[in-house]
């Protein structure tokens, strides 16, 4: 390991499905109050790697570090490491039978041992900054689909995480809501929240983050600033997929 400690390390992740390779060998580093986007086609690894760096699968081979700790060292305590990390994903995963509220600070409370009366507090300022004080009791089917997002985002927040990881946050949503999450995953980002993102969002990748990443096969085919990257990107392969991804009008 070099003096220099990036938030999360990942190198030579490598994760198999039934034999079918879905990483292979992939290197990673995330610097503190960084927004690193992770784009690709589906089935480039996107999701899984996020799953790997959050323990949710088991890995192959490789290491992941976070704040120097492996934590892909057996011995790890998992649920240590995942109360250091936010996750949201693609589908809200609210509970639908507790208030907004509620799914605000059930980690908190249960998790993390902060009391009830604190936990309300912060929860409801967080809410208040989106635009949600006012739905604070009512409960996940009783909102958009972008609130039950925006949601689902302040829950991962409101544990104060070392590390965000967002998984296509915006691909169940319909257009006109996307706004309004991106809004927020940029406010959050602003405030200096340390972000990995995968997503199929070009335009927010170009304005939002400080490295892009291309993943291909499973791999980092091609990382760096999302004006090269994206812009004028050095790989064949990743010529192609924005073309693709011009055409369907993401960029």
């Amino acid at each position: 390991m070099s003096e220099h400690q990036p938030v999360l390390r990942v190198r030579g992740l490598a994760k198999a499905y039934r034999g079918v390779p879905v990483l292979a060998g992939v290197d990673l580093d995330v610097d503190e109050h960084q927004v690193v986007t992770l784009v690709g086609a589906s089935g480039s690894g996107k999701s899984t790697l996020l799953r790997c760096i959050d323990l949710l699968e088991t890995v192959d081979d490789g290491q992941v570090w976070l704040d120097g700790q492996d934590v892909t060292d057996p011995r790890t305590d998992a649920d240590a490491v995942r109360r250091q990390i936010g996750v949201v994903f693609q589908a809200y995963n609210l509970f639908p039978h507790l208030s907004v509220l509620d799914n605000v600070t059930l980690a908190p409370r249960q998790v993390h041992g902060v009391g009830r009366e604190q936990a309300e507090a912060e929860a409801l300022a967080l809410l208040e900054r989106i635009g949600l004080a006012g739905r604070a009791r009512a409960y996940p089917d009783q909102l958009s689909g972008g609130q039950q997002q925006r949601t689902a985002i302040v829950r991962a927040l409101a544990v104060r995480p070392r590390l965000l990881l967002l998984d296509e946050v915006t691909s169940a949503l319909d257009p006109e809501l996307v706004g309004e999450v991106l809004a927020l995953v940029r406010e959050v980002a602003e405030q200096g929240m340390t972000i990995l993102m995968a997503t199929h969002e070009m335009g927010f990748a170009r304005s939002a983050a400080d490295l892009v990443c291309f993943l291909d096969g499973g791999s980092v085919l091609e990382q760096g600033p999302p004006e090269q990257v994206l812009g004028d990107p050095v790989h064949e392969r990743t010529r192609r997929f924005l073309a693709r991804v011009v055409d369907a009008g993401r960029l």
